[in-house]
Parts: C-alpha cells; structure tokens; sequence
C-alpha cells in the first residue's frame, strides 16, 4: 500500500508539473497557427541542412517550453511546412534552449557556472546534429503517424511558400479539421487532392473569428496530448517506485558508471526541465560533474513522459534512433568533458 500511494503521489506530482507547459506549448502551437503568417517565418529559415538544423534548435529560445509544451509546437512546425530539421531540431533543444531553464539552471548551480554553460552548449550541438541527420530523409512522411502525414503539405511542391496555395488552404485542428469557406469545421475524410477551393487563409479572417478557433483548436490538441501525458507519467511513477534509487547510487562511483547512471535517471524520472536543475543539485555530493551535466542534458530531450508525447508525431523506430543518437552523442560530449575537468 505504502508504494501504491508513492507511485500515485509522484504520478500527480508529475502532472501537476507538467500540465502548465504543455498548456503553454499548446497555446504557442495554436498562436503559430491562428496569428503567425508561417509563408513570412519560412523565408527566415535557412535552405541548408546544416544551418536548417542550427536555426530550429535556436529557436527553442524563443518559446519557453519544456519537453512537454515542445511537441505541439514542433507537429505545428512540421504541419505548416518547415524543413523536418527545423522540427526535430526544436523538439530536442526547446526543453533546454530557452531563458526560463537557463535561468533556473543558473539560481541551482550559481557555484558552478560552467554546467550552465555547458548545458546549453551540449544541448544544442546535439540538437543540431541529430536535427541534420535526419534532414537526409528528404521525406519525413514514412517516419510519421498516419494523422499526421494525411495534413502534411506535399515535399514535392513548396506548398508553404506558394503563395496560391496558402490562400486556399489553412488547418484547424491538429489532423483532424479544416475551415470550408462558410466558416465551419470540415472533418478531413477525403483527400486534400479532392477539395482544391474549399478552404481559406486563416490570417486574412477577423480577429474575433480567429480568437474563437484559437480556443477551439488548443482545446482539442490538449485533449489529444493531456491523455498521453498522463499515460506516459503513470508509467514514469511505476518505474520510479520499482526502481530502487540506491541501486543507480552504488553504480555511480566510477566516470563512466556514474555518467550512465545519471542519464538512466533522468530518463526514467522525468522530471521538466524548468526544475530538475534542482533535483540534480541534490546528487552534486555523489556524483561527478559530467554525470550531472548528463543528467541535465539527456534527460530534458528524452525521458518516458516526452517519448510518450512524441509518439503522437513520430512512429516507434524513429523515436529509438532519437533514443539512440541522443544518448551516444551525449555520453561522448560529457565523457569528454570529465577528462579535461
């Protein structure tokens, strides 16, 4: 009974921690699509792969959300158009890139300035390059849900760009609705092929029209990211309870164990970014530097809760190459990193 009622306080401790950012990353998703002529946004991005990559990591400073707000936001970047590396990029580097974990960051480790650097150095290298090698994929649709790649534009004509198209075409909800002409809600069960001129620009309609679908279509994209995210916390306040924490401190002693150790954790605890500066200060006793800096760089780009949420944009293989790359690349960067400290 006792670990029942721990796994269920640490379950609604997750929630309740999590809940307001994914709110907030649902607004800014609903904000992209309602207020933001996204034709203006993707002539900023960079063509180049490589730059592609860089500018959709960066631009996780622009939108203060962590690892659970910054999924809606990138299946908007990837339902409007950007480059797959601009989306993969802001999906890994958003949950560190961004002045509110800076920040919390700092107030933790204020004695130890350079995890705060180091943290957003590691964070965007990797987010980067990760970002670039699947901006190889010149198509990221066999790599999607099924919802999702039914309202993606076609890569073979800049549908984004054009400026016809976007006049005829605008999203409502997050794969499920269009806006017809009349103004009301089309359910999207026939190709985009065979409704040419059924749809309009969103940003040309009046501003209380707009507001009242910003509202609708945030609700709906809450619903459908609220439910994963709760699965996804039950299944981090399981492992948490079966997984007796002394076991990580006693495999913690040496430079690579204790590395391992750190991001195993910070996968498994899911803790938001916005805090788990602190929940690492905790270990700064016990564990080395480099450990602490993979905890505080891993964990934020994949961890039970967010992988959960992922799976609402990606299928399972591509989120273990994620896995995969980011826990290699982040080993390798902090490994370094203890033997020159």
């Amino acid at each position: 009974m006792n670990q029942f009622n721990t796994a269920f306080t640490i379950f609604l401790s997750l929630i309740v921690e999590a809940f307001p950012f994914l709110l907030l990353g649902v607004m800014l998703s609903s904000a992209l699509l309602f207020f933001v002529d996204e034709r203006k946004l993707l002539r900023l991005i960079p063509k180049q792969p490589l730059l592609g990559a860089l500018a959709g990591s960066a631009i996780g400073f622009l939108f203060p959300v962590c690892e659970c707000g910054n999924v809606p936001v990138a299946r908007r970047f990837l339902l409007q158009g950007f480059p797959p590396s601009v989306a993969v990029g802001f999906l890994l580097a958003a949950p560190t890139i961004n002045p509110v974990v800076i920040w919390s960051t700092w107030t933790a480790f204020r004695d130890q300035p350079e995890l705060v650097i180091f943290r957003v150095i590691f964070s965007l290298l990797i987010a980067t390059g990760i970002a670039w090698i699947f901006s190889s994929q010149a198509d990221l649709r066999p790599l999607l849900q099924p919802g999702m790649v039914r309202l993606m534009p076609d890569p073979s004509k800049d549908s984004a760009v054009d400026e016809e198209k976007d006049e005829s075409l605008s999203l409502l909800q997050p794969g499920n609705f269009l806006i017809g002409n009349d103004g009301k809600r089309v359910k999207l069960d026939v190709s985009m092929g065979e409704t040419p001129q059924l749809f309009q620009d969103l940003v040309k309609q009046p501003w209380s029209y707009r507001w009242r679908l910003f509202m609708d279509n945030a609700l709906q994209e809450l619903r459908e990211l609220g439910g994963v995210l709760v699965i996804g916390s039950a299944i981090a306040a399981l492992i948490q309870v079966g997984m007796p924490r002394d076991l990580i401190l006693a495999v913690g002693t040496g430079p690579v164990t204790s590395i391992l150790a750190m991001m195993i954790l910070g996968a498994v605890v899911s803790i938001c970014s916005t805090v788990d500066a602190f929940f690492a200060l905790s270990f700064a006793s016990t564990f080395t530097s480099a450990s602490l800096l993979a905890f505080l760089v891993f964990g934020p780009m994949i961890d039970i809760k967010s992988v959960g949420l992922m799976l609402s944009m990606f299928k399972p293989r591509p989120i273990i190459y994620l896995l995969v790359l980011a826990a290699q690349l982040t080993f390798v960067l902090t490994f370094l990193y203890h033997m020159v400290d």
